[in-house]
């Protein structure tokens, strides 16, 4: 061979090699830049204030997922990625760790900001802070190794508390130490709660999610957002779950666990408010209330929640009592970490969430824990799951009485309030005695989806109770407690109803006798062993059925 070629063509040949090697490196290190994570930094203001503030963060990628990075569901797996700004709180049914970061849809709760470590892609961002605020759903594409820094102002398409008027949640399940205390207030403030009620929970056996203390000792406060300790005991399937707030200590009589009657005087002789769960439907608590409102033991109903499949809002039950002429007071709660709308732990309509249900209540200013507790107790309230909701009936509040002369007439106003696009009203009612007595719509002359208005004067012959309704979309409902009219400081029954009604708690009443013959074969359906003391309640209730019997044949 030719040594001058051989020489050249081994010169080539190691060119080659140099330029592959060369190619290489360059492709590798496009690779590795290819697939470096990035960085996103996030500050959320509150318009008003210009100040960091409590919010929910949802963060998906383009399919809808919520990346592995952003959190950990159960509590077991690693923590790795986790934005350290997100507040940990632990959670779970029945005192069990499911969740400790993330919330159930996979959102978590920051301080006003956070930083996440994420692969490169499109990414949507979603910053919601309960209903009075305007939620923000934004699409970010991050490139490899990029620092992306982002800032964000919620702003309030109402500002209720400057009205004088409290979210709560009087149903929400979490177990706590004073340590947990500032973490679960941030969860309630993110969702604009400003009482959040901690119930322990009980049944026959033993008790959940403990509080460590009761009353004011169990109490933590920051501005106007209270963490409040109640309970959700005692809680039987034959005659249904109650729950108790803002008493100053727990209240179990655990040898007279059916005797519902003695409890609740119990938690009234402790300055705390009384009543029963999930809208009086489930685990028969309309026999309880039976039991407990017609020998006047019970404050309220919960009437407003995702947990019964005809929620949120049900209210056969709370007209049922309100047309026997028994005040009862509208509350409503989430039941936290139970109820709640979309798939979840093998339930098809749940993703349960702080706040989803709540009640306001007119405390007016300053905030304090004891004006919003006695403003529940003389029931100045509104249920909602969106809409905002007034009523005043000759200018007095919701759970007020108004007395006038037989064939005066009492002037009457509604508005509700909305946003065009987060909460879109359709329409307005006026319910007296539960008919619809006036009704607007959204596309009615000067009315809107962002604000609807009516009023009318109405004569009275005799007592009434009268509320407001409003709905945006179909799970985006607002009732008050109403305001009670009487004549001549009578009562307020619903003469066309109230005797079947009557009936009705008879037919009750008889069903709980049923119970104590055929016992229920559960481990908790125990009231066989309360035989006696149920047998007391059930004679005291059919003597305040003739009562109410005897006076509505004088009248």
């Amino acid at each position: 061979m030719n040594l001058r070629l051989f020489t050249r063509t081994r010169g080539v040949t190691h060119v080659l090699r140099l330029a592959l090697f060369a190619l290489f490196l360059c492709t590798a290190r496009y690779a590795v830049e290819a697939t470096r994570d990035a960085t996103l930094s996030v500050r959320i203001l509150d318009a008003a204030t210009n100040r960091g503030t409590p919010v929910r963060v949802h963060l998906a990628d383009a399919s809808g997922v919520t990346p592995k990075v952003t959190g950990a569901l159960p509590v077991s797996e690693s923590a790795i990625g986790i934005p350290k700004a997100a507040i940990p709180a632990m959670y779970g049914r029945s005192d069990h760790a499911a969740g400790y970061l993330l919330q159930p849809d996979g959102s978590f709760y920051v301080d006003g900001s956070f930083e996440a470590t994420l692969p490169p892609g499109e990414y949507t961002l979603t910053l919601s802070k309960g209903p009075e605020y305007v939620s923000q759903t934004l699409t970010l594409h991050l490139a490899a190794g990029q620092q992306v820094k982002r800032s964000y102002r919620l702003e309030r398409w109402i500002n209720m508390p400057a009205r004088g008027w409290y979210s709560a949640d009087d149903h929400i399940h979490l177990r706590r130490s004073p340590a947990d205390n500032a973490n679960i207030l941030r969860w309630l403030a993110a969702e604009d709660i400003h009482v959040g009620n901690l119930l322990q929970m009980g049944d026959f056996w033993q008790t959940y999610f403990s509080q460590y203390g009761f009353g004011k000792q169990g109490r933590y406060q920051e501005q106007d957002y209270v963490l409040s300790p109640g309970q959700e005991d005692p809680r039987t399937p034959e005659i249904g779950h109650t729950i108790s707030l803002g008493a100053d200590a727990f209240a179990r009589l655990a040898s007279d666990y059916y005797s519902f009657d003695r409890l609740f005087d119990l938690v009234h002789q402790l300055r705390g408010i009384t009543g029963f769960a999930h809208q009086g439907v489930t685990f028969h608590a309309y026999r309880g209330m039976t039991l407990n409102v017609l020998r006047g033991k019970v404050d309220f109903l919960e009437v407003m929640q995702f947990c019964v499949q005809q929620g949120p809002l049900v209210v056969d039950h709370y007209y049922h009592f309100l047309d026997m002429g028994y005040k009862l007071t509208a509350l409503a709660g989430s039941d936290f970490p139970w109820c709640g709308l979309g798939p979840l732990w093998g339930r098809p309509q749940e993703i349960p969430q702080i706040g989803n249900a709540r009640f306001y209540t007119y405390a007016g200013k300053p905030f304090s824990f004891e004006s919003w507790r006695e403003a529940v107790k003389a029931g100045h309230t509104f249920t909602t799951t969106g809409p905002m909701l007034e009523l005043a009936v000759n200018n007095q509040l919701p759970g007020d009485t108004v007395n006038v002369a037989s064939g005066a007439r009492i002037h009457i106003s509604a508005k509700a309030y909305g946003h065009s696009s987060q909460v879109s009203l359709r329409e307005l009612e006026i319910v007296v005695h539960g008919e619809v007595v006036k009704k607007v719509t959204a596309g009615e002359a000067g009315q809107s989806s962002a604000a609807l208005a009516l009023a009318l004067d109405l004569p009275v012959e005799h007592g009434i109770w009268v509320a407001a309704r409003a709905k945006a979309a179909d799970t985006q409902l607002a009732h008050t407690t109403p305001v009670y009219v009487t004549v001549n400081g009578g009562s307020f029954e619903n003469p066309k109803t109230v005797n079947g009604y009557l009936d009705r708690s008879r037919e009750y009443l008889v069903e709980v006798e049923q119970e104590l013959q055929h016992p229920g074969t559960s481990l908790d359906s125990q009231a066989s062993r309360h035989q006696k003391n149920l047998e007391r309640q059930i004679a005291e209730t059919r003597e305040a059925l003739k009562t109410l019997e005897s006076r509505l044949k004088r009248n």
